[in-house]
């Protein structure tokens, strides 16, 4: 493993503390209220690298932010196109997949992501009575 810068440490640290997913802007605004001192430039650098080195974890929402956090578990959404809302879902289709490709392709995953995109109850609810 590559040696962690100290911007690097800092945000892994602020990760620990945080039970959700984070977007860079909104990590880079809590590193300054914990006084902090880095850019945001750093903040995107730093969370690239630890990406690489497979300790954060990223997620793209349909709008297009990213959203960082400890690779700790699999994530798995259902993502409303509507609302944005996304529900967490426990159940993990693929996790023999990801060992058997593991095996045969010889690479170490990290993580895997698995998303479904479509409308939650309430979009679809709204839908209909605008029919």
């Amino acid at each position: 493993m590559k040696t962690r810068t100290r911007s690097q440490a800092k945000i892994l640290n602020l990760l620990k503390t945080l039970n959700k997913a984070i977007s860079a802007q909104d990590l880079y605004l809590k590193l300054r209220q914990n006084q902090q001192n880095m850019g945001l430039a750093t903040v995107y650098r730093s969370l690239e690298a630890l990406k690489l080195d497979g300790l954060v974890q990223v997620r793209t929402l349909p709008n297009g932010e990213s959203l960082y956090s400890l690779v700790h578990q699999d994530q798995h959404h259902l993502t409303c196109l509507n609302c944005g809302r996304s529900i967490a879902i426990a159940e993990c289709p693929v996790h023999e997949l990801e060992h058997q490709l593991q095996d045969s392709h010889d690479f170490k995953v990290y993580y895997h992501t698995l998303e479904f995109f479509g409308l939650c109850d309430r979009c679809q609810k709204e839908q209909d009575t605008q029919k």
